[in-house]
């Protein structure tokens, strides 16, 4: 068995759930779930200025694509 990051487990569980774009605010705590982001290549991640600004966007994507929003 291959030992992963809970950075890596976490986009492995965007992947299974079929996340293409994620909306987000850099931070220090979080940083390693941004390493990984930036080497999945089939996750687009979609900084925005600050955290509510990401829920609107994500909200307003969700909306206008059709599809559901997944809250984590």
């Amino acid at each position: 068995m291959k030992k992963i990051t809970g950075a890596q487990a976490f986009i492995e569980a965007l992947r299974c759930e079929s996340v293409k774009h994620v909306f987000g605010y850099t931070g220090g705590a979080v940083l390693d779930i941004f390493d990984a982001l930036m080497d999945a290549h089939d996750i687009q991640f979609i900084l925005t200025r600050h955290e509510k600004g990401a829920v609107h966007a994500a909200d307003g994507y969700a909306r206008a694509s059709g599809l559901s929003l997944i809250q984590i």
